[in-house]
């Protein structure tokens, strides 16, 4: 009664500590914090924010910059900033306060305000502050032109003047010297001035809404009428479409984060930012899907729970002949809320990964307390030796507990070998499955004898309970047996006698049919696909997701590589002419042309520090790159614009590309070959970051098949130590293990057959066999050798073997190959492709076990038998007068 108490209680406090757990699907449970690309990610985005949020805009870009609508894009990037905006005569400032006691957008409560108060988002740009940076560059170079101009007609006066004194002539006439070569040198300037105006179309000073200048930033005529520059694809895609990139800081919370996207969407749907012409918004990006998966999780875990409850009950229903048929479910889901109790205690999260224990776990967990309840039965219905329920479950104890102990920690150690996954999400899932074990097979041993010896006492309300819910579930299945029922069951029987009997009469073809089914799995898993990419195993209904392959559709771009360049000052012309060379280097090797754009090019260019010193009408070439130059460049750059590509202590910068669509193997191919070509000059560094790099990262370790072979002979080899410490023989220890073996190889072969592409939880599926069959295999070849030890001859101990124990077996097997089916509800693409494998494979797993681990059991007891032989053999030629008794052999 106590240790029924004790498990109730803390399954309670766990069920409600679990209630706090909170989702995470970041990119760090995908990749390893500790690996280089991680960290060189996570360095870049402390700089310059993390991955975009984009806000897609669908209009025609000569409505949305020749209008008023600029204004109106600009002043919603200022909103997403946290800013105001202030025009000017000639563009509009930027502020981080509304001047003179005014409020922000829509007033401190609007998202506008709460994202000015919360300062959550690290840069903003699209076309209205990009191209506010163009006018306020122009212009800057203007002035330096015209200040460099006045400045040469001074000097010329002034060399004039004195070479007129050295001439020996009087002031005046050296004054007179003077300004006519002022005027002459005025007259040069004015003709380079008006060359350069000529050339470049510019009329007058530029304003932000010059009808002439803004056309001549933005559209390539050459390319088609209103066609957008290719080289600022990363803000004009196309001809009717624009992009606002919004990058949150990288120290944001999951809740802080949740709530900055939130106040983006509500913001664009602002009355204030409506679009004159039409105009849509769509906010999108990795962080939108990701923030939506969150919370996506959340949901599946409560829906995994009601349909592992339902599939559990009515398997026990069915599967579980006994008058205390939910018992194994009540304790599993005592254990789940305890395992995640735990979890919620350590200040863990759920992952996506995490959320499919609890189905597994359940299953796990009813299969204990059927293997521990099944023999206490068995002992109470014993002809031989009839017990009380108390006498029975005493003899359970020390008998089936521990065996089932054992079987349980070598599941438990092959679930541990998941450690040496690359996917971190699916380590932790090892773990947990490890930690949720250890918690069912207590429960199942403690609460599982408290309730089965209270059903058979008075025990108050619970015993009381106990019993009555036994009679009504064992009422309600006896009426709806058939009168057939008898007689089926004695086919069954006699079916399952000449099955045994055809093992165990011709092992060695049983045992070499399994043998080549194995090994053709092992060959075949080495072609099987993995998919990794994070987009296509989230749930494809999702809102997020839609709106993210609009994106990828309208730009042709599926992420940005960022190359980052750390220096003790990277604006110099030594280190800005490299990152211009690397960036044409590679655009030009892989097709990147500017008349062609990014249509059929692997890499386009984005938003990177050498855009901010190119001409607008030459990409790649530097107007000037001077020192001075560069510091009154940067200098004229408001830095809400040149902290997206460049920090303020002038140490780190950027250098982005888009890369297209492509299989993760290709991509992984591209992102070598960046590598292979950096090398930056002395004192200058140079890492890849990004989210496409980290991607492409995770599915190269996966698509390891020299990995995944390894961790199957890791998991065999850990499972082995587990039993042959338990057993301490090594007949006793190995035999078991050969089916298991097998196992892999045969859902390795399935597997390929029905060609569903490998995930990160379905990579680990061979350790998953390894785990899950050793139970069986464990339990089933203990059962025979006590049936053995008995005194049954072969047949009638695996015939008793499997009407007993393998009837357990099989239900227990049922019951947990249904913990893991029931992942195929989940809406999330990875748990749901992973629950369909491990079903089939599963299935056929236990199986395979019970039908060749006859085989193997008679293999091995002919080899006993020759070994007993052999022994008497060699103790007659020695002349042995008095034989000793035969040593004993597992």
């Amino acid at each position: 009664m106590l240790a029924l108490g004790i498990v109730l209680a803390a399954a309670l406090a766990g069920g409600l500590l679990s209630l706090g757990l909170k989702p995470s699907a970041g990119s760090d449970t995908f990749v390893s914090r500790s690996s280089p690309s991680y960290q060189a990610t996570a360095e870049d985005q402390r700089h310059f924010g993390s991955d975009a949020v984009i806000i897609l805009i669908r209009e025609s870009l000569p409505n949305l910059v020749e209008t008023k609508d600029l204004a109106t894009v600009t002043f919603l990037e200022a909103c997403l900033a946290g800013q105001y905006v202030v025009p000017d005569q000639q563009l509009y400032a930027f502020v981080t306060a509304p001047p003179g006691g005014q409020k922000p957008y829509g007033g401190w409560s609007s998202p506008c305000g709460r994202l000015m108060r919360a300062r959550p988002v690290q840069a903003v740009y699209g076309p209205g502050t990009f191209l506010n940076r163009a006018v306020a560059a122009v212009n800057t170079q203007i002035q330096a032109m015209l200040t460099d101009a006045r400045q040469a007609v001074t000097n010329a006066e002034r060399s004039a003047y004195a070479l007129a004194l050295e001439r020996g002539l009087g002031s005046k006439q050296a004054l007179t010297d003077a300004n006519a070569a002022g005027a002459l040198e005025q007259q040069q300037q004015l003709q380079t001035l008006e060359q350069m105006y000529l050339n470049s179309g510019i009329t007058g000073t530029p304003t932000i809404d010059d009808p002439q200048f803004i056309p001549q930033i933005v559209f390539d005529q050459t390319r088609g009428v209103n066609q957008p520059k290719a080289r600022f694809a990363y803000l004009f895609p196309t001809a009717n479409s624009a992009l606002i990139q919004v990058r949150l800081k990288s120290t944001l919370s999951e809740a802080e984060q949740a709530h900055a996207i939130a106040w983006i969407r509500q913001a664009v749907q602002m009355p204030i930012f409506r679009s004159a012409y039409g105009g849509t918004y769509t906010v999108t990006g990795a962080p939108v899907v990701v923030n939506d998966l969150s919370r996506e999780i959340t949901g599946s875990i409560s829906g995994l729970l009601i349909a592992a409850v339902l599939v559990m009950a009515a398997t026990l229903l069915v599967a579980f002949r006994s008058r205390l048929r939910l018992l194994p479910l009540a304790i599993a889901l005592a254990a789940s809320g305890i395992t995640f109790g735990a979890l919620a205690l350590l200040g863990a999260t759920l992952t996506m990964a995490s959320i499919a224990v609890l189905p597994i776990l359940i299953g796990l967990a009813v299969d204990y307390a059927i293997q521990f309840q099944a023999r206490a039965e068995e002992a109470v219905s014993s002809a031989l030796r009839p017990a009380t329920r108390t006498q029975a479950v005493a003899r359970a104890a020390s008998t089936a507990a521990p065996t089932i102990a054992v079987a349980a920690l070598a599941t438990a150690i092959g679930f541990l070998v998941l450690l040496l996954s690359p996917v971190p999400m699916v380590r932790d899932f090892g773990i947990l499955l490890v930690v949720g074990i250890g918690v069912a097979l207590l429960c199942a041993i403690s609460a599982g004898s408290a309730a089965l010896v209270l059903s058979d006492r008075d025990g108050g309300w619970i015993g009381a309970s106990l019993r009555g819910a036994g009679e009504i579930l064992a009422g309600a299945t006896a009426r709806l047996r058939l009168p057939a029922a008898r007689p089926a069951q004695a086919r069954v029987a006699g079916a399952r006698s000449r099955l045994l009997a055809g093992l165990i009469g011709r092992p060695e073809r049983v045992i070499a049919f399994a043998v080549v089914l194995a090994i053709c799995g092992w060959i075949a898993d080495t072609q099987t696909s993995v998919q990794s990419d994070v987009t296509k195993l989230v749930p494809s209904g999702m809102p997020a997701l839609r709106d993210l392959h609009t994106l990828e559709r309208v730009t042709g771009v599926s992420g940005e590589i960022d190359v980052t360049v750390r220096a003790a000052d990277v604006a110099t012309p030594r280190t800005i002419s490299w990152m211009i060379a690397y960036e044409d280097g590679l655009l030009s090797h892989y097709g990147y042309l500017e008349t062609k754009g990014c249509a059929r090019s692997t890499l386009c260019p984005a938003l990177s520090l050498p855009d901010l010193f190119s001409s607008a009408s030459q990409p790649g070439q530097a107007t000037s790159l001077t020192q001075p130059a560069i510091d009154s460049l940067l200098g004229a750059v408001p830095s809400y614009f040149s902290q997206a590509v460049i920090t303020a202590d002038r140490r780190e910068a950027t250098l982005a590309f888009g890369i297209r669509l492509m299989p993760l193997a290709r991509q992984q191919l591209v992102i070598d070959y960046m590598r292979s070509q950096l090398r930056p000059p002395a004192g200058v560094s140079a890492q890849l970051a990004g989210l496409p790099v980290l991607a492409a990262q995770a599915n190269a370790a996966l698509a390891s098949s020299a990995r995944r072979l390894l961790t199957l002979v890791a998991a065999l080899a850990a499972v082995a130590v587990v039993l042959l410490a338990a057993f301490r023989r090594v007949r006793r220890a190995l035999v078991p293990l050969v089916p298991i073996a097998l196992a892999t190889g045969w859902s390795a072969l399935i597997l390929y057959a029905i060609g569903i592409p490998l995930n990160p939880m379905s990579a680990t599926l061979g350790t998953l066999v390894i785990a899950i069959s050793t139970e069986f295999s464990v339990l089933l070849s203990e059962r025979f050798r006590q049936e053995r030890a008995a005194g049954h001859d072969l047949p009638a101990a695996l015939r008793r073997t499997y009407r007993s124990t393998g009837m357990a077996v099989l239900a227990s097997g049922i019951t947990a190959i249904a913990g893991f089916g029931v992942l195929v509800f989940s809406s999330i693409t990875m748990l749901r492709d992973f629950g369909f494998v491990t079903l089939i494979d599963l299935s056929v797993s236990l199986a395979g076990v019970l039908i060749v681990l006859p085989a193997v059991l008679a293999l091995s007891e002919r080899g006993e038998a020759t070994e007993r032989v052999r022994w008497l053999a060699r103790r007659a030629a020695a002349g042995t007068a008095r034989l000793r008794r035969p040593p004993r052999v597992a």
